[in-house]
């Protein structure tokens, strides 16, 4: 059964209504701040697995409309980006890249060391650290490739996305009750709790009052960034650097946000407003809600034992890693709590998957508008560089 765009955009919706309606009625859930596109996604490709066990009904769905969501995203998020802003996170920003680069090392140690353990060849142990988990998806299938031609691992693409998957669920998972752990014991609480938030709106406010003039000057603002963003594209590639263009457009926002209002200071600048956040809320959930629902989870049944076994250490080390080691580096605050958040489902799973932990908590808590610099910058640019790098070093080690 193949769903047109119109079709999936409605089905994507109707999941994402189900996560928040099931948030709201289940108090775990909220209390310990689980995304509600990551409830209604799960939910819906458990649904579309009985379907697929039962019926033998495979869904597949448009994605094209996914990937503009991905885009839309992240040039708000360039667009909240102060120079102030990223001159407070500085640090952080430093913090948290040694400490990613310094995991990086760990979660392939352990991958490899679970699967020699166990017997299996260590390339499947590499494909179950930071090639699939801090990689996500596209780096594990472009991997995938090299590893069954130039290693003979004929099954590396089905292992590494099995991976990834699991990792986009824990990681969505994990992220927002380490996050309420933190703020409880410690008794935090965010710097400024009338602040506005970057993503979505709290639990507790009342919804602020946006008009079509709002949404339509936030439209054209990130009309504009992109356009920014596709004339940066090719100056980045003649410098021999291959970004994908989510960070394209981020940078762009940021460069656009920085510069025009000082231009032009009697521009209503709509960067931050309740408008902008609107629109990022909105194109985070549906992103994600998406990414989830069209989950095959029965192609993780052939998963072997190690796998399953790795996985699991690989998840109990970040929850250890993020509350022991980063929390503390960071300067044991509330900030601290919001980016650990954010960093669990980054290492385990996927950019998006941090900031749908980020803005869980924060809708909850209060803002942090640092962290929403910091995780995306040091998730969807500076680890896929150190990545590379550091896998190119284990397979030298493994081979």
């Amino acid at each position: 059964m193949d769903l047109s765009v119109r079709q999936t955009i409605i089905a994507a919706i109707l999941i994402f209504f189900l996560g928040k309606y099931i948030n709201r009625r289940v108090k775990f859930l909220q209390n310990y701040n689980i995304p509600e596109p990551v409830t209604g996604g799960i939910l819906a490709s458990l649904f579309f697995w009985l379907l697929h066990a039962l019926f033998a009904v495979d869904v597949t769905f448009h994605m094209g409309t996914r990937d503009i969501l991905l885009l839309t995203f992240f040039t708000t998020i360039g667009l909240s980006a102060r120079f102030k802003t990223l001159k407070e996170g500085g640090i952080s920003l430093v913090i948290l890249l040694v400490a990613a680069v310094t995991y990086l090392f760990i979660q392939n140690l352990t991958g490899v060391t679970i699967a020699k353990v166990m017997g299996v060849d260590g390339i499947i142990g590499l494909l179950s650290g930071s090639i699939s988990l801090s990689g996500g998806h596209g780096t594990a299938i472009a991997w995938a490739q090299k590893l069954a031609g130039k290693y003979q691992l004929q099954n590396a693409a089905e292992i590494g996305v099995a991976c990834a998957t699991f990792g986009l669920v824990l990681g969505g998972l994990i992220g927002g009750p380490i996050a309420h752990f933190l703020i409880k014991r410690h008794q935090l609480q965010p710097v400024d709790e009338s602040g506005q938030l970057t993503v979505g709106f709290s639990y507790n406010e009342e919804l602020p009052k946006i008009d079509v003039e709002a949404i339509l000057a936030s439209i054209l603002l990130i009309a504009l960034a992109v356009g920014l963003a596709i004339q940066l594209k090719p100056l980045i590639l003649s410098t021999g650097i291959d970004l994908p263009d989510f960070v394209i457009c981020l940078f762009a926002g940021i460069i656009l946000t920085n510069t025009a209002p000082y231009i032009f200071p009697r521009l209503a600048w709509p960067a931050g407003s309740a408008a902008m956040a609107l629109i990022a809320d909105l194109s985070l959930g549906l992103f994600l809600t998406m990414s989830l629902m069209s989950l095959q989870l029965w192609s993780l049944l052939g998963l072997a034992g190690p796998i399953v076994a790795i996985l699991v250490a690989q998840t109990t080390l970040i929850v250890l890693f993020s509350i022991f080691v980063v929390f503390r580096l960071l300067g044991r605050n509330y900030d601290a709590a919001v980016i650990v958040s954010g960093y669990a489902g980054l290492a385990m799973g996927a950019t998006p998957t941090a900031i749908a932990n980020m803005t869980a908590v924060t809708e909850r808590f209060g803002p942090a508008p640092k962290a929403f610099i910091v995780v995306p910058l040091v998730g969807a640019f500076f680890i896929d560089i150190a990545n590379a790098g550091i896998i190119e070093i284990f397979l030298r080690w493994l081979r």
